[in-house]
């Protein structure tokens, strides 16, 4: 009998793979995409927003950009009428018209007006623009239509209509607000504190609208669980205001004060018109409207571009400060 022994091969160890080249595929699969610390890369589609952003930027360069060089370019040169006919050439004169403007006596109260009259119109803009945007969401549908109507009716009217109602209204012979308050023949016009606070309510009632309008739609977008909690817990609106809705509408109201402040700080129209070019030896004079004098009523064109460029920096130091001041208090705009 054949004796046949049967062997038993142990299972063979298991060899892990020889380490090979790595490739693109397997690269990528085996690290999160972006670089080193996890952060999305750069790469050629970085630039894929700009291209679509170019047409828009080369329409603001040419609209923005070019005006201000040029603005900027006349304020240190010799340019007057003279210059302007041809009859004398340009002459380069650095920083002197700057020298000149800051030595003019006229210069720094008109500066000092323009900013406490900005203020003013600022300040009173967006309280009743505010508070306007609250009383939409508590009246029903109806009255609500009709005071966004009224309030987009002042806000598309054109300037310079709007200042010749207000001095009808106000008209010391027929305007009927000084019947109303039995005013007789008061001529607001006359002293210079009771014209600008007639400038600052046309001013406001052509300007409230915008920041409404855009507040509500804020408020509307405030989830109606957070409003609800407040009242339970007691607070009164002004305290669901201030404590709430404030606040949550931080990035809009920051949105409505600059654009506030850049309007009413180069009000033209309604000065110019309301108080007849500045009010009686110029009493009523701001930025703007004392530019307009030195560059078109006297001809000296650089004093004006001057005046045009130290507005400029005002408003851009206001709205950098502004901004600046948010962002310390942890605020993300």
């Amino acid at each position: 009998m054949e004796n046949r022994t049967t062997t038993v091969t142990p299972p063979a160890a298991t060899v892990p793979p020889a380490a090979g080249p790595v490739t693109p595929v397997a690269r990528r699969a085996g690290r999160p995409r972006g670089g080193a610390d996890g952060a999305p890369s750069r790469g050629r589609g970085g630039w894929t927003p700009w291209l679509y952003l170019a047409p828009a930027l080369v329409v603001l360069a040419g609209l923005l950009v070019y005006p201000i060089y040029q603005l900027g370019l006349i304020s240190f040169l010799e340019y007057t009428q003279a210059q302007v006919s041809g009859g004398e050439p340009t002459t380069f004169r650095g920083f002197g018209n700057y020298a000149e403007l800051f030595g003019d006596a006229e210069f720094w109260p008109v500066l000092l007006a323009t900013v406490l009259f900005a203020a003013a119109c600022v300040v009173s803009t967006l309280a009743v623009g505010c508070a306007l945007a609250v009383l939409l969401t508590r009246i029903r549908a109806l009255p609500r239509l009709a005071l966004m109507l009224a309030a987009l009716g002042a806000w598309a009217t054109p300037a310079i209509t709007g200042s010749t109602v207000w001095l009808l209204l106000f008209d010391p012979d027929f305007g009927p607000v000084n019947r109303v308050l039995g005013l007789g023949d008061h001529s607001w016009t006359y002293g210079r504190f009771s014209a600008f606070a007639l400038v600052l309510l046309e001013v406001v009632w052509c300007s409230f609208p915008f920041v409404m309008v855009t507040v509500y739609a804020g408020i509307r977008a405030v989830p109606n669980e957070v409003l609800e909690a407040a009242a339970l817990d007691g607070a009164s609106q002004w305290r669901i205001w201030r404590s709430v809705l404030a606040p949550m509408l931080r990035p809009i109201l920051v949105v409505v004060t600059i654009q506030s402040v850049i309007w009413d700080f180069k009000v033209f129209t309604q000065i110019y018109v309301m108080t007849n070019g500045g009010g009686i030896a110029g009493q009523n004079l701001v930025l703007n409207v004392y530019a307009y004098q030195k560059a078109f009523a006297s001809s000296e064109y650089s004093l004006g571009s001057a005046i045009g460029v130290v507005m400029l920096l005002i408003l851009l130091a206001i709205t950098l400060g502004y901004l600046r001041l948010l962002r310390r208090q942890g605020e993300e705009l």
